[in-house]
């Protein structure tokens, strides 16, 4: 093996190693997802030179760089106050999710809708590059792989579809689940997905294969939502039984239940580290929890409706909501205040999400509108 460069990844940070092997061209990470400001960058140089022979004495210099520029980029000031920069009014029957691209390139927005499609556009310029069809019902949600070569859509028909963002063909369908399928989020590596459906279960897809690796069952009620952390050993769930549960990715067992909202829970994500989990209900509130200890930390109090949708952006120092009540909101994770309110649509918003900057933020509502704040 020979190393070839290195690629500094911002968020989560990390640097990616392009090495040769037999010829061809492959890439490894070294995750620093721990680094903070001030972490002493020689024992980060010790640990890294212990743990990847790839990287020699020699080159330990330009690692060197690499972690002080991450440091750097950590420690900005991030006040930004976001503001309305586009429209984009999308589909004929109303939008239903909204997800951007996860690559650090053009900024893509998958738009799914009750008219069975879902839409690939630009940010920039709103101009529609695919219409996915194919299912028989409606799309409910929506969802990049971290490479942004695919698409995945859940749909009330039972399945879910994997296309192909470049030709908007479609790859696959992952049939299963004996009720609609209303969340779905892939790995880091892209190689796999979960579905959450109606059924009261999670299922973990292989997405080369299309086969099913296994089955989450626990949950008492339907579930809202399932996400991956950052390393993949962990999975999340919400449901409608007003918890929130988290699982061993790798064997599939439940190794903790969450309990406190009033109500449905009806989304989770976690911080790039993985080590916190928000939650968003029909409560009203959104809960930060420790996913290690299962901790409640803070509670998000202040909007009037239900919360469908909860996230954090790249830097993991905002958490970001969309309410029934016509708003999203900016949050502190740490104190659980929250620092701006989104207001200009005419009806509930359903789905928010940053980009991969973490400096525009999108926003789709039953007013068939999706909104982008920069």
């Amino acid at each position: 093996m020979r190393l070839k460069r290195f690629l500094l990844r911002y968020y989560p940070p990390g640097i990616i190693l392009e090495y040769e092997q037999g010829g061809q061209t492959k890439t490894k990470s070294v995750d620093l997802l721990d680094l903070k400001p001030e972490t002493d960058v020689d024992a980060v140089l010790d640990e890294i030179s212990r743990k990847e022979p790839l990287i020699t004495p020699s080159r330990m210099d330009q690692v060197r760089t690499l972690i002080n520029k991450l440091q750097l980029k950590l420690s900005a000031a991030d006040d930004h106050a976001f503001y309305l920069f586009k429209v984009l009014r999308a589909h004929i029957l109303p939008l239903t999710n909204v997800a951007f691209n996860k690559s650090g390139s053009i900024d893509k927005i998958a738009t799914g809708s009750f008219d069975k499609t879902c839409k690939l556009w630009s940010s920039e310029t709103g101009k529609c590059y695919h219409t996915f069809r194919g299912h028989t019902a409606e799309i409910v949600c929506t969802a990049f792989n971290p490479q942004s070569t695919i698409v995945a859509t859940g749909s009330m028909d039972t399945t879910a579809k994997i296309w192909d963002v470049q030709t908007g063909q479609e790859i696959s369908t992952l049939m299963g689940h004996s009720a609609e399928i209303i969340s779905l989020s892939f790995n880091t590596k892209g190689d796999q997905v979960i579905t959450g459906s109606f059924d009261h279960t999670v299922t973990c897809w292989d997405v080369r294969s299309g086969s099913r690796i296994h089955t989450l069952i626990g949950h008492r009620g339907e579930i809202s939502s399932a996400q991956f952390n950052w390393d993949c050993s962990l999975i999340a769930t919400g449901s409608m039984d007003n918890t929130c549960k988290i699982w061993d990715a790798r064997t599939g067992q439940c190794i903790g239940t969450l309990r406190g909202h009033e109500d449905e829970v009806l989304d989770v994500a976690f911080d790039y580290t993985g080590q916190l989990l928000a939650t968003a209900s029909a409560d009203s509130t959104g809960r930060v929890y420790n996913a290690v200890t299962h901790q409640c930390l803070v509670k998000l109090e202040g909007h009037e409706g239900e919360i469908s949708k909860v996230c954090f952006n790249p830097q993991g120092n905002k958490i970001l909501t969309a309410s029934a009540d016509k708003s999203a909101r900016l949050w502190d994770p740490q104190s659980g205040k929250c620092q701006q309110i989104l207001a200009g649509h005419s009806d509930e918003i359903f789905s928010c999400a940053f980009n991969y900057e973490g400096n525009t933020i999108i926003t789709g509502s039953k007013d068939n509108t999706c909104r982008i704040w920069r």
